[in-house]
């Protein structure tokens, strides 16, 4: 090869072999200043997409994590209301027990056990009324929402809270120890009986009019209430009727058209086949039964059938007919509903208490998750510091023995001077 000036080959490869160690010098440093091998799309094109995909899971399955324990949040502030809730009906239905025994209280005492029991109910509405969560209400058996846990769509676990923990959605705001419970139809008042008078007794109509007891009243402000609580039968001519097989839902009027008494009264003609109407018109403390055609079917003392022919029955006779009145309410029917409305708040924490146990698997689920996903997301984008550090070192070396041999290279041209000399 001959000797130039113009061209130096070997300067150039040198320089060539020395931009290429200085280029994997940059790229070590800055993979080893940022711990990332991928710092740019042209370090590992199909690496940077796959691990921005697995970042966006992380991140995803990170604020899932978050949700899911707002969740719980959520469960255990409606279950610890529910908790109070729970302790009120227990202290109701105490009331309700210590209300029944009647051999002990009078009505001055019912009614200051009625007191504490008015104050507990406000409380369990005061509680439903409260119990909210960032503004909404817990209790109020409108509670329906999903929570998102997990780092796709669609990856929700809902919570329904479908009982209203208020005193009318757990049905005891009508509860009243005072109420006087069952009433039995007899011929006398007698104790915890109603008293049975007749207005008339004849071939033409018997009249039966069963007068409450005390200050108990028959409409709908009274605490008899207005038919509402009618249980038992009314028997004319061997045909009985059951008063509690009417439907009162929404009726609160004792009489006029479409009212209670009308009701009963369309009911009932139809059941005993009557063609008049077997009710009268209540007073505040009268129910009267009419029966305005001769029947057939009772039997008196002795043991011989009444029919047409010997006339209508007597009172007594309808009275013996006619087993029970039974009121709204009272402290027998204040532990019955006390005891269904324990039962609605146990169930319902029930299924808080499974939701919450199922919130604590999802978050143990999602922390697994996202830990391993890091993990593939690490081993794409992280810097292998060891791997590195050993190509910075080589990058360095081979970097210097560059920079020589380019000097040396540069050097040789000089001889070319001694020719020219």
């Amino acid at each position: 090869m001959g000797m130039s000036v113009n061209t130096n080959v070997a300067a150039m490869n040198a320089y060539r072999n020395l931009s290429q160690t200085n280029d994997s010098m940059s790229k070590s440093l800055e993979r080893l200043s940022s711990g990332f091998r991928i710092n740019k799309a042209s370090d590992d094109a199909a690496g940077l997409a796959i691990s921005e995909g697995l970042r966006s899971q992380i991140g995803g399955m990170t604020q899932a994590v978050r949700n899911t324990q707002d969740g719980t949040s959520v469960v255990q502030t409606a279950e610890g209301a529910l908790n109070e809730t729970t302790s009120i009906l227990q202290r109701m239905r105490d009331l309700s027990v210590q209300a029944s025994n009647d051999g002990s209280l009078n009505d001055d005492a019912k009614a200051s056990i009625q007191k504490e029991m008015g104050q507990l109910k406000s409380e369990l509405s005061r509680i439903a009324d409260t119990t909210t969560f960032n503004g909404t209400k817990l209790l109020d058996g409108r509670y329906d929402n999903k929570f998102q846990v997990g780092a796709n769509a669609g990856e929700t676990i809902s919570v329904k809270i479908g009982s209203a923990a208020s005193a009318e959605g757990l049905k005891v705001d009508g509860v009243d120890v005072t109420k006087k419970g069952t009433y039995d139809f007899a011929s006398t008042a007698a104790a915890g009986k109603a008293a049975v008078t007749t207005a008339a007794a004849d071939n033409a109509a018997s009249v039966l009019t069963i007068t409450a007891k005390g200050s108990d009243k028959f409409d709908s402000t009274g605490t008899v209430a207005a038919f509402q609580g009618l249980s038992g039968s009314i028997s004319f001519g061997g045909k009985s009727f059951d008063l509690g097989s009417v439907d009162y839902t929404g009726v609160t009027a004792t009489s006029g058209t479409g009212g209670a008494l009308e009701k009963l009264n369309t009911a009932a003609k139809a059941a005993l086949g009557l063609a008049t109407d077997p009710f009268a018109a209540p007073t505040a403390t009268t129910l009267t039964f009419t029966v305005s055609e001769a029947v057939s079917g009772f039997t008196e003392a002795s043991g011989v059938p009444v029919g047409s022919a010997a006339g209508t029955p007597t009172v007594q006779q309808l009275a013996a007919a006619t087993p029970t009145f039974a009121a709204a309410s009272g402290a027998s029917d204040a532990i019955k509903a006390i005891d269904a409305a324990i039962k609605t708040v146990s169930s319902v924490r029930a299924d808080l208490g499974a939701i919450s146990n199922r919130f604590e698997h999802t978050v143990n689920n999602l922390n697994v998750a996202i830990e391993n996903t890091t993990a593939s997301e690490s081993r794409i984008r992280d810097t292998d510091m060891a791997s590195e550090m050993t190509k910075f070192t080589r990058s360095q070396v081979l970097t210097q023995a560059g920079t020589s041999m380019l000097a040396q290279a540069n050097q040789s041209t000089q001889s070319i001077l001694k020719l020219l000399g």
